[in-house]
């Protein structure tokens, strides 16, 4: 059997994580997967790190930041970027990904997310222009190529977002030339979905996929996430 791990700080309350844990099961209902998921809070990954990289097969980055321990989260993730793990990160889950890709890739040690710090010098992360929060959206994916256009098979997309913060637009083109590719974009051309090249599964969106499921249709992009690691 599969073992996820769903990387935040579980709020019952918080619609979002709700809507984790139906869409994880709505996929597994739908298609059969032998998996479990479980929900590892950012403040003790530090302390059982060895013990978290070993048992899960998979990380879902979830939203509901700030987190406890960003550094715990950031930690996890770069693990599972250099060991090709299935990696999802969605609404907070993106921010993350994109503050690990710059701190330790671009290396842009100080790379700081708004939430956080939002007097750093380099913000990475910074609050969006016009909050997403509440909004369902039309998004453009621009990659033919890409993992996520297998996935869906067309040119558009809409999503639901929660988020008032995204990747600071003048870091986009350096996160895409480095191989953290913009594969959708909103009509500014805004990023909207990150995917690593060359990785089994990278893959983070500024959206929260998982409240657009259903019993019927589970969600394309959580089913193929769930599917590389079953």
């Amino acid at each position: 059997m599969a073992k996820l791990a769903i990387i935040g700080d579980f709020n019952e309350t918080f619609r979002p994580h709700a809507a984790t844990n139906t869409a994880i099961e709505q996929v597994k209902n739908k298609f059969g997967l032998d998996l479990v998921a479980a929900w590892i809070s950012t403040d003790i990954i530090e302390s059982n790190f060895e013990a978290i990289t070993k048992e899960y097969s998979g990380f879902w980055i979830a939203p509901g930041s700030p987190y406890k321990s960003m550094t715990g989260a950031l930690k996890l993730i770069k693990f599972a970027r250099e060991h090709n793990m299935p990696t999802f990160g969605t609404c907070g889950g993106f921010q993350h990904m994109v503050i690990e890709f710059a701190r330790n890739v671009l290396d842009i040690k100080d790379a700081e997310h708004a939430e956080y710090d939002p007097y750093a010098s380099k913000l990475v992360v910074n609050p969006l222009s016009c909050s997403l929060a509440g909004q369902t959206l039309e998004i453009n994916l621009t990659d033919r190529q890409s993992q996520t256009y297998q996935v869906f098979g067309t040119d558009q997309i809409k999503e639901k977002y929660y988020c008032n913060f995204g990747l600071n637009p003048e870091y986009q083109d350096l996160l895409d030339t480095r191989g953290f590719k913009v594969v959708g974009t909103d009509a500014s051309k805004e990023a909207r979905i990150l995917e690593l090249s060359e990785h089994r599964f990278f893959i983070a969106t500024l959206f929260v996929p998982q409240d657009n499921s259903t019993t019927e249709h589970p969600h394309k992009l959580v089913t193929a996430f769930l599917q590389s690691i079953a």
